[in-house]
């Protein structure tokens, strides 16, 4: 039986007077692909944020490996959790090699950087070309590939991907979700929040659906995939 890797317990998030959060729970299992999707402003990023400590959370908490998870950012990195943001937000005036090595600065083996540099290359082949190129000159596509690549130089147990398809075409989408997959495969836990609900639900194992805050829905993505409701809501079907 799996065991539980992460878990957040009635996640409770307040912007003044708004609740961006309310109670909202989640489970993500050693070796597991969990998506949370919902509308634009239902508390998907905010609740990324929050549990890389980026936001202040007024109620619940975040377990790691059933201990309570740091709210200090740089020892949640350490613990094994790395973002790739919305946006991507890489550094845009450094080249793709800074990029990369900027992702393994809390890591001291350079024989296991190295091959995570090879592993990285064998994932995105594009960005061993653009090496010595600067980040900000590359397409969206290469620069989403950098931001999944800077993250897995962290050594993550979970990888945490915040709106990956953001303002790609269809067939960059796909190409990177395909990896996405190769890298839950080879031991990497994947939570991603993701407006495209049609490819989180391939993607991933199981689903939470959030709405204005608050859980909707979970299950097997198979099973929501074919739910009449989520079908007419994010899928844009009718049943």
């Amino acid at each position: 039986m799996e065991k539980i890797l992460l878990e957040a317990q009635d996640i409770t998030v307040n912007y003044g007077a708004i609740k961006a959060l309310s109670g909202f729970s989640l489970k993500l299992m050693e070796h597991e692909i969990v998506s949370v999707i919902g509308a634009n402003g239902a508390g998907k990023s905010t609740f990324m944020n929050a549990l890389m400590g980026m936001v202040r959370i007024t109620g619940g908490k975040f377990f790691l490996e059933g201990s309570p998870l740091s709210s200090k950012n740089y020892k949640i990195v350490r613990s094994g959790l790395s973002l790739v943001p919305e946006g991507r937000r890489i550094f845009t005036p450094l080249t793709v090699e800074e990029n990369l090595r900027i992702g393994a600065f809390s890591r001291k083996n350079r024989n296991e950087i190295r091959d995570d540099y090879d592993w990285i290359f064998s994932l995105f082949p594009i960005l061993k070309e653009r090496l010595k190129q600067y980040a900000g000159t590359l397409s969206g596509g290469e620069q989403q590939m950098l931001a999944i690549g800077r993250a897995l130089m962290a050594k993550p147990k979970i990888l945490l991907l915040d709106e990956p398809s953001l303002g790609l075409a269809p067939i960059i989408i796909q190409n990177i979700f395909k990896e996405l997959k190769r890298i839950n495969e080879q031991g990497v836990s994947i939570l991603l929040v993701e407006q495209n609900a049609k490819q989180a639900l391939l993607l991933s194992h199981r689903a939470y659906v959030l709405q204005t805050g608050r859980l909707l829905k979970e299950g097997f993505s198979r099973d929501l995939l074919e739910d009449s409701d989520i079908k007419a809501a994010y899928l844009g079907q009718s049943s």
